[in-house]
């Protein structure tokens, strides 16, 4: 029964965005679409919660996902505790599930080469760091795109139907 129900409301938001493609989010989710990787229930989600808002810049856009560092300061010690979960926790879980996806899935990009460069070697608990970082660096690269048009290096694109 419940596959049922995401069956039918899998098809009414493919029925949405067909009905009017070149519109508004229906435009961003389909660029969005268009890169490898990413689905869309992703690009729906993304587009939905962050993407067609009116963000001012990427340090904007990162904070409102809380994918951006949490400072201490205390007299004249400043350091950064972590990462700042003040943002939209959806958004942040589904960027660093597609993180990952991206990783796999854009193996000749500029985004995962700088991943891969910085995580060279044994060390597993610095790759789920900079995964955080790569999610914040892809969901900005993702903002660009549908802003300004700016595709990042290297992300292969589907070819149209």
């Amino acid at each position: 029964m419940i596959r049922e129900q995401i069956k039918v409301i899998e098809e009414a938001r493919l029925a949405r965005l067909e009905q009017a493609p070149a519109t508004g989010p229906h435009a961003m989710v389909r660029l969005i679409v268009s890169v490898v990787g990413i689905g869309v229930e992703t690009a729906d989600m993304l587009v939905q919660e962050v993407l067609s808002r009116n963000l001012r810049d990427r340090r904007a856009v990162a904070r409102y996902a809380g994918l951006t560092g949490a400072p201490d300061e205390s007299g004249s010690k400043r350091r950064e505790k972590g990462l700042a979960k003040t943002g939209n926790a959806r958004v942040r879980r589904g960027l660093i599930q597609l993180a990952w996806r991206f990783l796999r899935f854009q193996n000749d990009s500029a985004l995962a080469q700088w991943y891969r460069a910085r995580t060279e070697g044994p060390s597993g608990t610095r790759k789920t760091k900079m995964i955080v970082a790569l999610a914040r660096k892809l969901l900005i690269a993702l903002w660009r795109v549908v802003t300004i048009g700016e595709i990042p290096v290297g992300v292969t694109l589907r070819q149209p139907a």
